[in-house]
């Protein structure tokens, strides 16, 4: 199984392209809050960073610490928050296309090229867009944006997590989970729950 690395990035770099993107979402799944998209752009001197690996493979703890590495080591970083009502409206998969549109057309460093994991998305101003199936697992800089993407979306859950508690979204996160769940059916919606999600539509 081909491991992670700078493979692909280096392709690019060597094509003659300087700022390579990688794009990747968190919190499509999820009943409640927002969904997260994140950019990371690398220089081209960038060595391989260890124990990067896509976001949920990893601990809480080494999520946090690759978190700050990759801050440190990035010459652009930018997050795209889509929050639930606009999910209502758009449908998730539309909310994605959104957010990650955003997340690039707010970035400080117009990316030459953008690597996506697994969507087709299509970018404004003649930005070359790839898509990787999987690419969280392949590719350094989606597998980057992956990390930014999820520790910065379980941070905004778990700050929810001190208005709505009984929910326990410090640690579901919003995800159905048993307990999320039987606290639905307990105390109802919460002003986050996502309205047009199956299991929160029919307490309606």
């Amino acid at each position: 199984m081909k491991c992670i690395s700078l493979d692909e990035e280096k392709k690019y770099w060597g094509s003659g392209y300087r700022y390579i993107a990688g794009i990747d979402e968190a919190g499509r799944g999820p009943l409640a809050g927002p969904l997260v998209c994140a950019a990371v752009v690398f220089d081209k001197d960038i060595h391989f960073i260890e124990r990067i690996d896509d976001s949920k493979k990893l601990s809480k703890t080494v999520r946090e610490t690759l978190f700050y590495i990759i801050c440190r080591k990035a010459i652009s970083i930018c997050i795209s928050i889509v929050e639930e009502n606009t999910i209502d409206k758009m449908n998730i998969y539309q909310a994605t296309l959104f957010g990650m549109k955003n997340c690039i057309a707010m970035m400080d460093i117009r990316p030459d090229v953008v690597l996506i994991d697994g969507m087709d998305v299509p970018f404004a101003d003649n930005i070359l867009a790839k898509k990787i199936i999987k690419g969280d697992t392949k590719v350094m800089s989606i597998a980057a944006a992956s990390i930014i993407a999820k520790v910065t979306r379980d941070d905004i859950m778990t700050a929810y997590h001190k208005q709505y508690p009984e929910y326990g979204f410090n640690k579901n996160y919003g995800y159905p989970t048993k307990f999320h769940k039987e606290a639905l059916n307990q105390y109802g919606l919460s002003p986050i729950h996502r309205k047009s999600y199956k299991p929160v539509r029919i307490l309606l």
